[in-house]
């Protein structure tokens, strides 16, 4: 063993050069928000001036925050339950798969390295009102579609866009979950007479369960933050505010609107609840997964 390698600074030199970045795009940003949720800035941003819990409490009465946190709070119940449901679904479809195996796998995890932006735009073209090949096919079935006129329609627009994307992501994840499950149990489980779905609730399921949690926690942290770049090509939040979540809310109010008080509170407010949600599913929906 080397002298460099036994110096007990050799870590943390390893470590600088991520400490750094994470210091300069995490920490900075976070800390520099939590002192301005508690300022007002003028107009030119020029000035500041403190104001204590005022931002918080704009935030807090405003009805246009409570209508972005139930628009939030549906579409990530939307995404998260569609995206892992699906990708649970194609990851036992693909499990059994004999012949092409591989390229099945390939083409599903595919989507997941399309940027959320494209992937929005790929769908906002195939929905467009005049162009879009699944437009007119509705419109076969007597299905009148304009995602710009219509909130119902522009939610589901993202909601797809979303789940398209990030289900490949949880394919992966349920597909490898699947191939450590021992083939053993479900041969012994179908000579006791266990039929198809039984063996899938009774063996499968359980043994997955602690992929699940994971998807479900990285499925919470996609639909809150990684979901603006869909929106923000497709719909822009509208129409009247159907697609605007939290996140968007606060880009609007702070680099539009230029409030860059009530953005930060918004931020610190979204951050909480991150935190809270994460509380709660591993205070809670731990306790049910069979590890």
């Amino acid at each position: 063993m080397t002298t460099f390698e036994r110096h007990s600074l050799t870590p943390w030199l390893l470590l600088a050069p991520q400490l750094v970045v994470v210091a300069i795009f995490f920490f900075w940003p976070a800390a520099e928000s939590l002192r301005q949720a508690f300022y007002v800035q003028d107009a030119f941003g020029l000035g500041e001036r403190f104001v204590g819990l005022a931002n918080f409490q704009h935030v807090l009465a405003s009805p246009g925050y409570w209508h972005a946190f139930g628009v939030t709070a549906l579409f990530s119940l939307l995404v998260a339950a569609g995206a892992m449901g699906l990708a649970l679904l194609l990851a036992v479809l693909a499990d059994r798969v004999l012949h092409g195996a591989r390229l099945y796998r390939v083409l599903l995890t595919w989507p997941y390295a399309v940027a959320p932006a494209v992937a929005g735009l790929l769908w906002l073209f195939m929905f467009d009102p005049v162009l879009g090949v699944l437009t007119h096919a509705l419109a076969a079935i007597g299905v009148h579609w304009d995602a710009q006129l219509d909130p119902g329609q522009a939610l589901a627009l993202v909601v797809i866009a979303s789940i398209w994307q990030q289900m490949s992501y949880n394919f992966v994840f349920f597909l490898a979950g699947l191939q450590m499950i021992p083939a053993s149990l479900l041969e012994a489980a179908a000579i006791d007479g266990a039929g198809p779905f039984r063996r899938f609730f009774g063996i499968t399921l359980p043994l997955l369960s602690p992929t699940a949690f994971f998807l479900l926690v990285m499925n919470s942290v996609y639909v809150l933050f990684e979901t603006f770049a869909t929106i923000d090509s497709t719909t822009l939040g509208g129409p009247g505010g159907a697609t605007r979540t939290l996140v968007y809310k606060l880009y609007e109010d702070g680099f539009v609107g230029r409030d860059l008080g009530g953005s930060s509170a918004q931020s610190v407010l979204l951050m909480i609840l991150v935190g809270v949600l994460t509380f709660i599913q591993f205070r809670y929906l731990e306790r049910r997964v069979a590890y």
